[in-house]
Parts: structure tokens; C-alpha cells; sequence
């Protein structure tokens, strides 16, 4: 199979998954969403509130570090098999433009200037604007859940920002695919710069054997089309299908995207005369020596243990998911004393902000470590509906002398314990706080009055 069907598959697997996942619910979670509207973040189909967002760094960590080792041991091998940017100009380029309207002579010719057919070309770019909505709209939808962007599509007047972000990806796609082409991946995208700095004699790229095919360039020289000793014929076919229109022959080059059509094109010519491609996936280092790629090395390695380091950080950090959040923020009275003759009674008020992060409803009951201090307030359970909030005012009180201090009012550490009474063993959260017990210069005042 040549390396073109290996991509074509590779990008139809990728474009299936992407438009798909978004369509997938599991439990009424999807497999990544950040929804600002609903304020919930899904990982994994599990459940998250925006509250819980210090995840998303270790996802884009692991994004980020999962292309520099790509990188380091395949070289541009994210540009060739997997970027949006490269699967588009395939679709525009080889199949709208060539497949379907001949507006291009042949795939293996992208040198050639396309045919001055302007109303071919208009519904070329029609076509593809079309893809591009499609584009533009599946990225929203892991912003924008499906079930609500089609929905907001009935009433599009009340959404304008939504469309308005919509309508402006895509006229970057029309504009990026159709006219900048390739000039992207060489001018503007900054990865092709970085990359550079990931190499090392390992790195598996796309390699022009010198030593089959004889020496075409000396730098940036051209020393002829054909080389005066060698297997290569001067063909030039890998020049003539290069989407970036560089000839590999004179080495590894920054507009390189490791598509390898340059591989299958030498193939083919090669395969005429029994003699394998002059043109192969390796490294510099295994062309050399003659030895097998060395894909476990130092960088490769260290890449990996880094990787994995976030993703066990991530998957532990998931797994402490709490299915409530619980915030208690104790009122600015420290205290406040109700004295019945000798008896008093001691209060503290706090305000509780709860919110079931469930994705059902839930009736949440509170205990106290110390029972000696009970709840004056609530007294019946709360309940909550899926993704609600509440606030409410708590009142602790305790009917105990606590502590008999006369210097100074004495706080003491509490754990409220939160449950739901349907599942107390799923919905747990526990929470640590202070009840401050006045000195007793301050209850005698109290019992004065």
C-alpha cells in the first residue's frame, strides 16, 4: 500500500472520530466539552464544573508535548498525517479540484498551474465553503453541545455571536484552504520553525539517498537534473508532486510536511526498474549505519515519562471529582449569645453555596464532628436539582460550656460533613471550619442583660 492510501485512511479515520465524538454521551456527558453557557467542563464523558478548570492545563500539556514527541521521533509527521490545514487542501486540491472538476491536469502534478476555468473554480470554492461551515460548526460543537447549537439554529437572531464565530472560521478556512494554501504550512505556521530545534540524527524524516541515487545538489546549488553517477533518472517526479514545492533531493528542508507523496512518486519510477524508492521514511542516522531507527532514546524516553507523569496527574485529579461543591464562608459576627436565666446558648451563622454537580437531583443532609454543637438551621433536608445553586444560612449552636476561658474567645476546628440522602456514600463532600466560643467575660455580660 503506498504511503498517499495509508494518509487518505489515516484523514478519513480522523475526520469520523471528530465529527462523531461530539455525538457521543455517555451518561449525558460528552467526551471533551467546555461549555461557558452551561459552565461545565466533560473530560473523558465524566462531569466537571467550571469551578473544577485547573484540569485543562494538563490536557493542553499533554496535547502540546504528545506533537513535540511526534516530532522528535517521526519529524513532521503531525503535518502530514493529521493537521486540519493538510487534510483540506487534500480535499480542495486533489479532490475538488482534480478528481471532480479537472481544473488540475493530474494528483502526482502539483507544480503545474491549475486551468483557467473560472466558473469551475467558483463552484469548487462553493463546495468546499460548505465543508468549511461543517468544519467551523463541529470545532463550536465541542464548545457548543450539539443538542443545543441545533436548537439554537432555529433562532439564529438570538444567537448572533455564536453564528458570528461560526461565519468567521470559516471565512479563515475559505480564505486559508483556498487561496493561502500551502504558503501556510511555509510562511505562516510557526511550527515548521520550532520543529527544527526537536531534530536529532534519529528523528525519522524523509530522506533522499545520496549514495543510491547520486548527488544532485551541492548546498543550494543545483549540480544538474540528473546526477552523473547514480540510480536517480532525473525524472523528477518527486519534485513535480510536492504539495510545498520543494525538491528533497537537496536534503531536509523546512517546507518538508512529510506527506511522503515524493516517496510513493520514486516508487512507482523506481519499481520499473526492480530497485526499491530512492526516497524512504528514516533516519539519518539508520541510512547511515545501515542499523534499524532507534526509537527509544533519551529524548523519545524522557517525552514519554513526562507525558505520562500529567496523564496519571490528570487521571488521579479526575477520579477526586466530588459529585457536590461545597463553599463555607463564616459571617462577619463572630458570634452571637442567647441567655435564658443561667442557661446560654452559644451561635454561629455561616453561608453555604452548594451546588449539585451531579447530573440528577439530590437531597443533601449536614452532620457536625462535634457533637456537642448541633444545626439550628436547616432543619429539613435541601434539595437540589441537576447542575443548580443555592445559598442559604446556616446557624451552628451549642448549649455546652465549651470552654472556660477568660482572656480571649477561642475558635475551634469543626469538619461539616455533606451527603446525599439517596447515595451518602457516592455524594461526600467534607469541609473544615471554625466555631468560635466566646470568653467568659462575654457570656457573664450576656447573662447580665
Amino acid at each position: 500500500m503506498t504511503y498517499a492510501k495509508k494518509r487518505y485512511f489515516t484523514y478519513a479515520l480522523i475526520t469520523i472520530i471528530t465529527l462523531a465524538l461530539p455525538f457521543i454521551r455517555i451518561d449525558g456527558n460528552h467526551f471533551f466539552l467546555l461549555s461557558f453557557d452551561h459552565k461545565k467542563l466533560n473530560i473523558l464523558f465524566t462531569s466537571f464544573d467550571m469551578q473544577e478548570l485547573y484540569l485543562m492545563p494538563f490536557l493542553l500539556v499533554i496535547f502540546f508535548l504528545s506533537i513535540f514527541f511526534m516530532t522528535t521521533l517521526g519529524g513532521r509527521v503531525w503535518c502530514g498525517w493529521s493537521c486540519p490545514q493538510t487534510i483540506f487542501r487534500v480535499i480542495f486540491r486533489d479532490l475538488l479540484q482534480t478528481k471532480i472538476f479537472k481544473i488540475r491536469g493530474n494528483i502526482k502534478d502539483k507544480q503545474r498551474p491549475s486551468k483557467n476555468y473560472p466558473v469551475r473554480k467558483a463552484l469548487s470554492v462553493a463546495i468546499f465553503a460548505l465543508i468549511a461551515f461543517v468544519a467551523a460548526s463541529n470545532l463550536l460543537w465541542y464548545f457548543v453541545p450539539p443538542e443545543d447549537f441545533f436548537a439554537y439554529l432555529q433562532n439564529p437572531a438570538e444567537h448572533k455571536l455564536l453564528f458570528g464565530i461560526v461565519t468567521g472560521f470559516a471565512l479563515f478556512l475559505i480564505f486559508d484552504v483556498c487561496f493561502l494554501a500551502e504558503n501556510f504550512c511555509i510562511y505562516v505556521c510557526p511550527y515548521a520553525r520550532i520543529q527544527s530545534t526537536m531534530f536529532d540524527h534519529d528523528t525519522i524524516q524523509v530522506i533522499y539517498d545520496e549514495r543510491r541515487g547520486g548527488r544532485v545538489f551541492d548546498g543550494a546549488a543545483k549540480l544538474g537534473k540528473k546526477p552523473v553517477a547514480g540510480e536517480c533518472i532525473g525524472c523528477e517526479a518527486c519534485v513535480a508532486v510536492c504539495p510545498t514545492h520543494i525538491d528533497i533531493r537537496r536534503g531536509m528542508q523546512l517546507e518538508c510536511i512529510n506527506c511522503l507523496e515524493c516517496s510513493d512518486a520514486c516508487a512507482a519510477v523506481m519499481g520499473k526498474k526492480g530497485e526499491p524508492s530512492l526516497i524512504s521514511w528514516t533516519s539519518a542516522h539508520s541510512l547511515d549505519t545501515g542499523k534499524k531507527v532507534q526509537y527509544f532514546r533519551f529524548r523519545t524516553i524522557a517525552y514519554m515519562v513526562i507525558i505520562l507523569a500529567f496523564a496519571i496527574a490528570l487521571g488521579l485529579m479526575s477520579t477526586k471529582k466530588e459529585n457536590m461543591l461545597l463553599n463555607i464562608n463564616r459571617n462577619t459576627e463572630l458570634y452571637h449569645i442567647v441567655a435564658d436565666g443561667e442557661k446560654i446558648r452559644v451561635q454561629n451563622a455561616y453561608t453555604f453555596l452548594i451546588q449539585n454537580t451531579d447530573n440528577k437531583a439530590h437531597s443533601y443532609t449536614f452532620s457536625l464532628s462535634e457533637p456537642r454543637i448541633e444545626f439550628v438551621r436547616p432543619k429539613n433536608e435541601i434539595k437540589l436539582e441537576a447542575g443548580a445553586k443555592r445559598k442559604i444560612v446556616v446557624i451552628l449552636e451549642t448549649k455546652e460550656r465549651l470552654i472556660e476561658e477568660n482572656m480571649h474567645d477561642t475558635p475551634m476546628d469543626i469538619t461539616i460533613t455533606a451527603v446525599a440522602s439517596d447515595e451518602p456514600e457516592r455524594v461526600r463532600v467534607e469541609r473544615h471550619t471554625r466555631f468560635v466560643y466566646p470568653k467568659m467575660s462575654e457570656i457573664e455580660k450576656a447573662m447580665k442583660k
